[in-house]
This record gives C-alpha cells, structure tokens and sequence, in this order.
C-alpha cells in the first residue's frame, strides 16, 4: 500500500506535493519521493525513510515548476532504499511514474525488456511501466525502437493504452511525460485513485486527505479508466481510449471523514478501505527500520491462551486459535463472550485472555473482561477505540487503526483485528524461538495481498446474481478455510437477509448434507492447499446432490475443484490467508444484498455498538 499524489496548476507544485505526502504516510513510510517537471525535463528527488526526509531537498531544489507527481511507499518489490523509490523513470527520462498496487508479471516483462538491451536502475515491479512506455510502439510491440517525441502523431494517452493490456495485476498510476509538459496521466486498475478539481488546478491522490483545500469537486477513477489532466480540466477515457463522462461529487475537507466518498453505500467504502486499515494497524508492530516489536509487556509464555470476542471478532478469534497453535504451539481456547463467565472458564493465575471489539464497549465482552480479571489473568485489549472500557478495564491494550466504521456489517475493522492476533503470534512463536521470516515478511506484505483481492469483484457480483434469490445458502471449508466460512456466512445473512451456515467441510455427512437438494447454492472454501484434495472430495458430495457449488481457491488450483464458478486468489503464506479469502466474500454479500435491495449499511434489528447484554 502506498500514497499517490499528483498536482497540475498555475501554482508551485512541491509544496502542495509535500503536503500531499505527509497526509498519506499512513499508506507508506519505507522511502518518498517527487518528480517535477520544468523545461522539458524532471527533477528528481528521492529519500528513503519518511516523508519528512524530502522537504530539505525539495526545498534547496526550490522548482518553479507547477506539475509534478510524488509518492509515499511501502516496500513490497525491492528493499526500501533510494534507488527503489518513486517516481521512477524510463532509461531515456522522458517518462515518470508512480505506482501504486503489484505488477504480477513484472518477473517476465523485466525479462523480456531486458533481452533487448533495456537497463534497470531499480528491484521494483513498477519500472517496468516507464520502460514500456519508452519502447512500446502504435502496434504494441515492445520490441520496437525507442520512440524519438511523442505529440500529435502518437500521445501519451495512446501510448499508455498500448501499455496498459502488456500488464497483469493491479495498479493505481500517475505520469508525465516530458515531452508533453503540459498533462499529467492517471489509470487504476484495482487500486484507488481520484482527481480532484481545484481553484488552483487539477489534482491526483489515493486518499481524499491528501487534497489541499481549494479542491471542491472530486472524480473517482474506476477499474480500466484512464484520466488526463489538464490545468484546469481532465477528460476521462474507457480502455478502448474512448472518451466517456464522469459526474464529480462535490467535496470539502472539512466533511471528509463521514461520506461516503462516491460510494453507493459505506460498507462498500470500507470494503475498499481495509488494505489502509490493515497497513495502518501493522505499522504499530513493525519499526521505521522494519524490525517487529510488540508495543505492551506481555506474560512471557502463557499457560494458555483465551480469545474472547462476540459475531464477526468472535471468527477472527477462530482464525487465531488455529494461527496461534500452529505458529507459538500454546494452547488457546476461543469462548463466546456472552457465554463465558457462565460456562465457569477454568481459567487463571498465568493466562492471558484477548478481548477483541472494534468498539471497545461491547457489554458481553466487557463483563467476561472483569470475569477473566478477577480469576487473575492478564487481560489485554484488541480495539478500534482508544480509551473505550475495554480498554481501560484491560491490562493492555493492542490497538486497531482501522479508523471510522459507519456501516454496521464490519469489514475492515475485522480485517484489522485479524493483523493484530497475526501480529500476537509471532511474537509469542519469536518468544519462543521459533522463528518465521517467510510469515514475518508476508505479514508485511498483506495490505498488498488484500488489495489484490479486491479485483475479484466482477466474479463475486456474478456469484452474487447467481444465489440472489435463493432461500438458504451454506459455507463449506476445512481449519482456516472454515474459520473464514463462519465470517462470510455471517456476512450473508446479516445484509442480505438470505438464511446461510457455515460448516467443517468434513462434517456435512454427520446430518447437514440431508439439507442439500437441487439447486441449493454451496460457498466452497478451498485456500488451504493441504487440505485441498479433502475439500475437493466435500465438493463432489454436494455435487452429486445437486447443489450449485460456487468455490474459491488460490491460483493453480481452479481444475481441482467441481464448482459452477471459481474466485482464484494470489496465494500468500498459508496462515494469513483468511484476510485475503474473505475479501470476496464481503464482496459477494454486498453484491447479493444490492440485488434483494436490502439497507445494506443499516440492516435491520442491528446496531454497530451492542451495549447490552
């Protein structure tokens, strides 16, 4: 996850560059910096480390300029050094790029560009994408001279459109060309981005807090779009470079916070906002440097470990169990927190007991706070609200940054928390000695996997037109695949209104497969690879009963699986991948609640907060 800021105006553009960063830090803090362009050429500034670390030399470069690009990143292709920085450039520099997202077959165009002599300065996937604008030609290829000045007869526009179906995964860009001084570009692909209209300009940013104030209208660029800004205009294009029109949204800085940001609905809003809420949360455990570290002193090695939580932060505590034995081999018990100071916990002295609530007021959660305490265990909180009770009546307190959430079906708060317990058990496996630099570095790497994810929503909203109308729905998955099906099955049912379980995969023929008739829509997970030929064999069985299996899996394994429809996945370490499989199913629900048009942020007889038991 990283921050894009670009301005085109009749003012300075590295102030407002400057001031764009340092309201995106919270999307990347490894390296930053800032391309600007004046008399037909760039000038360049890159810093690793924090935002912060540019205006020193942004300053002394003290540019006339009134265009430019920045970018603040967080290192997922290269380590977080200078010569990985953004914005990078094309080996002849009259192209600069910012970049946002994963070039999933970056691998490949590196190595096709370089077997014909093309050199590159960095480790990223981005600079793949200067290097083929500099090569690419009307036809597409690649291979083809070095193109001596684009203008009329071929524009930078038709040379991104050319570029742009060379590339496999997800981006969010902004570039200039040098030699046409006077339009910055942008196009998203899976990654967010908008144009914001100004008194003083036109401007491009990932995240509406990066806009300086004269900004009062803003485009949201979707999937496929490309945008080219002009000083005081922008014209927008499908992928076929045909011009199409947008309607802006009218905006202010000062109500920013509560919109809904051109979304139909918030829930989808946040849906989008989680790879930010995870980044955000993570960089609380990781230095500026990248070493892990846990902010709170903890019991050094449990006796045991409760995870504690109510509806969706009661799954993420299923998904932590299963992580936190395999990973820190300590015992943990998850307990409904409604039901815990009733089923008499046998817990105590040399405990520790994880209370998760995006709230932090949960009323059932608090009292088996103060239940867990009294028998002497150390309590810690995970919560979304610093000083909440939970927070005060707990020993500790690991925060979600996940930020505000207005609809009442959770999505990035989850996802968060989800980071946290993650975050919880490597420390506790490092404690031990049991080292994991494959899961340590994913970890770091999530946001990234998360944003990934979002590109499955075309096949969720198909999925989602398939079951819309359809009375029960049933969720099938094996150890983390399961712990991921209660959430998506929740989901579901809590929007939607459509009546859905979830189930061990393996259990269905101990009583619920009699449920299974012609036509009963089945939600197959199918991530944990181990498992895979025993969930594939779950498949058949309610295949062979007719129902319709809609599956989802990581990449590679779509023919495994006898399902009407697959949703296929980036693979990352197998124990993180509940946060990037539960992406669709958001999107899946959302969808499904659209179609049955249910009040999908407001859903009935549900409140964000329950503060009674």
């Amino acid at each position: 996850m990283c921050g894009i800021v670009g301005y085109i105006g009749d003012s300075k553009a590295s102030p407002l560059l400057l001031e764009g960063l340092r309201a995106l830090e919270y999307r990347g803090y490894d390296s930053a910096g800032a391309a600007l362009l004046l008399d037909g050429a760039f000038h360049t500034v890159r810093r690793a480390g924090r935002v912060e670390q540019l205006k020193e030399p942004l300053n002394a470069l003290n540019s006339k300029a009134t265009i430019g690009i920045a970018h603040t990143r967080w290192a997922t292709h290269g380590a977080p050094a200078e010569p990985n920085a953004h914005p990078h450039l094309s080996a002849d520099e009259r192209w600069a790029v910012v970049h946002n997202g994963i070039i999933e077959n970056a691998d490949e165009l590196r190595a096709d560009l370089e077997a014909i002599g093309v050199a590159f300065a960095s480790e990223t996937d981005t600079e793949v994408i200067p290097q083929l604008l500099e090569r690419v030609g009307m036809d597409g290829d690649f291979e083809c001279a070095a193109l001596e000045n684009l203008g009329e007869q071929y524009t930078p526009l038709e040379a991104l459109l050319d570029v742009l179906p060379l590339l496999k995964g997800s981006w969010a860009l902004g570039i200039l060309c040098a030699d046409v001084p006077d339009t910055l570009l942008c196009a998203c692909q899976g990654s967010p981005l908008l144009v914001g209209e100004g008194e003083n300009g036109m401007y491009l940013a990932s995240d509406y807090a990066a806009f300086a104030e004269d900004v009062h209208k803003v485009y949201r660029i979707i999937d496929g779009e490309i945008g080219v800004l002009t000083q005081n205009s922008v014209t927008f294009y499908n992928p076929a470079g045909q011009e199409i029109s947008k309607t802006a949204e009218q905006f202010s800085r000062k109500e920013q916070s509560s919109d809904k940001g051109g979304y139909a609905h918030f829930m989808r809003k946040e849906i989008d906002e989680q790879p930010l809420a995870v980044r955000r949360t993570l960089a609380h455990f990781f230095s500026d440097d990248g070493v892990f570290r846990l902010s709170v002193e903890l019991p050094v090695k449990p006796r045991k470990i409760w995870l504690v939580a109510c509806g969706s932060a009661y799954h993420v505590c299923m998904t932590g169990k299963y992580v936190m034995e395999e990973l820190a081999r300590i015992p943990c018990e998850v307990a409904v927190a409604s039901e815990f100071r009733y089923q008499y916990p046998l817990i105590t002295q040399g405990d520790l007991a994880v209370f998760v609530s995006q709230s932090g007021e949960t009323a059932d959660t608090l009292a088996a706070v103060r239940e867990a305490s009294s028998r002497g265990a150390f309590t810690l909180g995970i919560v979304n609200v610093p000083g909440s009770a939970i927070a005060r009546a707990c020993g500790a307190v690991l925060p979600t940054l996940a930020g505000m959430e207005i609809a009442v079906a959770t999505t990035k708060a989850y996802s968060a928390q989800l980071s946290v317990l993650y975050a919880l058990a490597l420390h506790f496996a490092k404690e031990a000695g049991h080292e994991a630099p494959e899961l340590e570095k994913a970890l770091r790497q999530l946001p990234e996997a998360i944003q990934a994810a979002l590109s499955t929503e075309e096949t969720a909203q198909f999925i989602a037109e398939q079951i819309a109308d359809a009375e029960h729905a049933y969720f099938i998955g094996r150890n983390l695949d399961y712990a991921a099906a209660l959430e998506g099955s929740l989901k579901l049912k809590e929007i939607s209104y459509l009546h859905s379980e979830a189930y061990p995969a393996g259990e269905l023929k101990h009583g619920t497969i009699s449920l299974i008739e012609a036509g009963t829509p089945v939600i197959a997970l199918a991530c944990n690879e181990r498992l895979l030929p025993k969930t594939a064999a779950n498949i058949r069985e309610v295949t062979a009963r007719g129902a319709r299996v809609f599956a989802v899996c990581t990449n590679g394994n779509e023919d495994h699986l006898d399902a009407d429809a697959v949703i296929s996945l980036a693979a990352t370490h197998p124990l993180l991948m509940p946060s990037v499989e539960v992406i669709p199913l958001q999107l899946l629900s959302y969808h499904v609640a659209r179609i049955r048009g249910c009040d999908i942020d407001k859903p009935k007889n549900l409140a964000k907060s329950v503060t009674v038991e």
